[in-house]
């Protein structure tokens, strides 16, 4: 028996195959294009996103023997929304996260609805990313999209659609709308009500790893499945993420170190405080029965590398052309092994949790003459680890306590940047097998939701640990003091942004 796991993401969409072990057996990819609208529109083709989807399915299965495939789940990036009219067909394309036009209806909304009761039912700050105010802009601008939606659905439960389902939704995509109560876990009658929008426009919410369908015989012989192949609710990809990673017991928390740097804890209660809804740090479902979680996240990571490379790396692009080595190891591999002499703010990009700061610079600090390349180089890696460490302390100051972060993405390919990690942060790192940990988390339920076996059963034997890196107290000993100048730097920086 095997188990599909599919993954949406913003850029492309990946779908993978794993068998009753957890070994993957195949992995397709396919990009597409984001489209920016020149008046701070970001979208995605949703047609596009679900032909491709369609086709990574596809060789999927065509990489199989026989329709050995049993069941699958969808993780889905948060927030993007396609209305569709009568007869399935899109109305527009998905405004995704980054998509800046809703900002005009934030405040509006908030001063009529009440920004505290906002937070204690969505468990989210007001935010354009969110799909209840990109609702209201669409509403507003495109009247007659609005007029003939018959749903508006995100790319989980659209997807599902398009398979001949009634479409669901998993409890943690819903949560990311603003139009889920994540108390009581259903849509929020009163939001809707103001909003001007029916609960059957939108799709069911499930638990994640509830059965939401088989996929309509026809579409699955097509896409190369058996006839009565089952669909689970998966949910938001981080959540599926930190399921990959087998974050699944509070004191846990996925590490994402990739384009965007992203940690994921695991709760056994929802925690509403003021001090995280100041912070910009929402509270809603993890995967799990029962369990909650966050996401704490910075817009500058892995992309940081990607500027200096691309702006100072001049010498290690020609030596991968040579040498077939890939860049980013060749600037690893040249950078200090000591904690440095520079401060950096890294807000190269608009900030994430805890400040939602798209106004604020970012800042290199202490810069001599003598000061090496290599210096620089760790010096940026701290500066995106040190904002990190920030919105970790803020969750263990409102209750949120963490041991340990069990690392996924690109950034943990190198063990140099992961024990840096470990170094400022103070946790134990875990090192993964996980290539994949969206498609493994999403594999996961949908193998729960058919073979019976429990989510914590089937993350103790799916999910490999390489190995484990603890923190060099010396260093982190430097990297305390250091960290306390970090948290003055924000407010120094700010004043003077122009």
């Amino acid at each position: 028996m095997n188990f599909m796991g599919i993954d949406i993401g913003t850029s492309g969409c990946k779908a993978a195959v794993f068998d009753s072990a957890g070994r993957q057996l195949v992995l397709s990819y396919r990009e597409y294009n984001v489209l920016f609208t020149g008046d701070g529109g970001v979208e995605l083709d949703s047609d596009d996103v679900i032909k491709k989807s369609f086709e990574v399915i596809r060789e999927c299965n065509s990489g199989l023997d026989g329709h050995s495939v049993k069941a699958l789940a969808i993780s889905s990036q948060g927030e993007a929304f396609t209305a569709v009219d009568k007869d399935q067909y899109s109305l527009c394309n998905a405004m995704i996260s980054s998509d800046k036009r809703a900002l005009p209806y934030v405040q509006k909304w908030v001063d009529k609805f009440g920004e505290e009761k906002l937070y204690q039912i969505t468990g989210h700050t007001a935010h354009p990313m969110f799909t209840l105010f990109k609702l209201l802009w669409l509403k507003e601008n495109k009247p007659e999209v609005w007029k003939n939606a018959r749903k508006f659905l995100c790319f989980e439960d659209l997807l599902q659609y398009r398979l001949g389902i009634d479409p669901a939704i998993g409890w943690p995509l819903a949560g990311r709308t603003m139009l889920f109560d994540v108390r009581k876990h259903c849509w929020s009658t009163e939001i809707l009500a103001l909003l001007d929008l029916q609960e059957e426009q939108l799709a069911r919410p499930l638990r994640s790893g509830s059965v939401a369908g088989e996929i309509n015989a026809d579409i699955a012989g097509d896409l190369g499945f058996a006839e009565n192949t089952m669909v689970v609710s998966g949910g938001h990809d981080q959540i599926c993420n930190a399921l990959g990673a087998g974050v699944v017991r509070p004191g846990m928390a996925m590490y994402a170190s990739g384009t965007v740097e992203c940690i994921t804890p695991c709760f056994d209660r929802p925690i509403f405080s003021d001090n995280l809804r100041k912070s910009n740090l929402c509270t809603y479902d993890h995967a799990l029965e029962d369990m909650y979680a966050t996401v704490a996240y910075s817009l500058t990571g892995g992309n940081i590398l990607k500027w200096f490379r691309d702006e100072f790396g001049r010498e290690e692009v020609v030596s991968t052309q040579k040498s077939g080595k890939d860049a980013y190891e060749l600037i690893l591999q040249n950078t200090w092994d000591k904690p440095t002499g520079l401060m950096v703010l890294p807000y190269f990009t608009p900030t994430g949790t805890p400040y939602f700061d798209s106004a604020t610079k970012g800042a290199i600090f202490g810069l001599r003459i003598s000061t090496p390349r290599g210096e620089f180089i760790r010096a940026l890696l701290e500066g995106v680890t040190f904002e990190m460490r920030l919105n970790l302390d803020i969750l263990e100051n409102s209750g949120y306590r963490i041991d340990e972060l069990s690392l996924v993405g690109g950034g943990a390919k190198s063990r140099m940047w992961s024990q840096l990690k470990a170094d400022v942060t103070g946790k134990k790192i875990r090192m993964l097998s996980v290539s994949e940990a969206g498609c493994l988390g999403a594999a996961m339920l949908a193998c729960a939701a058919f073979s019976g076996h429990s989510l914590h059963d089937l993350a103790k034997k799916w999910v490999g640990i390489k190995s484990v890196l603890m923190p060099n107290k010396k260093k982190h000993s430097i990297y305390n003091q250091k960290f306390e100048k970090y948290k003055k730097l924000y407010r120094a920086v700010r004043e003077i942004s122009v």
